[in-house]
């Protein structure tokens, strides 16, 4: 069976759009089939202040692996790539981060993978990017796709 992941590349250090095309050539030979890839947005840090802009880009991946061994391909490629994680786990600069944001429309809670991602509704970052290439995926939880999603922060502001 296939399973569609849907990952968001986020990065601020380095050269990003070398590190995102190396994750994409990883993805595709460790993971699966990219199916959908938005262009790359830029955005100012979330959480925490840093003077880079953070670049990002969502992936749709058709995928035999389960949610599991997905988030294990993408650490391993994180690491890779010279990811190295804050055991504080604080925001940070980071020279790449793969994140899985929906797992079809899973909804998995452990100790090591919370899915969808538990602030993809509140980051501008991630649903531009969702919005260009799932615009009418529904998140599992909110019953509301990333199009409306995006709307409402929007109404926020």
């Amino acid at each position: 069976m296939k399973n569609t992941a849907i990952l968001l590349l986020g990065a601020n250090l380095g050269n990003e759009e070398l590190l995102f095309a190396q994750v994409r050539t990883l993805c595709s030979q460790r993971i699966g089939t990219i199916t959908a890839q938005s262009k790359l947005y830029t955005s100012k840090a979330w959480g925490f202040e840093h003077e880079n802009l953070f670049y990002n880009q969502a992936l749709v991946v058709l995928t035999s692996k389960t949610a599991n061994e997905t988030l294990a391909e993408c650490l391993a490629i994180e690491t890779e790539l010279g990811r190295t994680r804050s055991q504080n786990n604080s925001y940070e600069a980071r020279i790449i981060d793969i994140d899985i944001e929906y797992f079809n429309s899973d909804i998995i809670n452990t100790s090591t993978l919370h899915v969808p991602h538990p602030l993809v509704h509140l980051r501008e970052f991630a649903l531009i990017p969702l919005c260009e290439i799932a615009p009418d995926f529904v998140h599992p939880i909110l019953g509301k796709t990333q199009r409306e999603l995006l709307l409402e922060l929007a109404n926020e502001d």
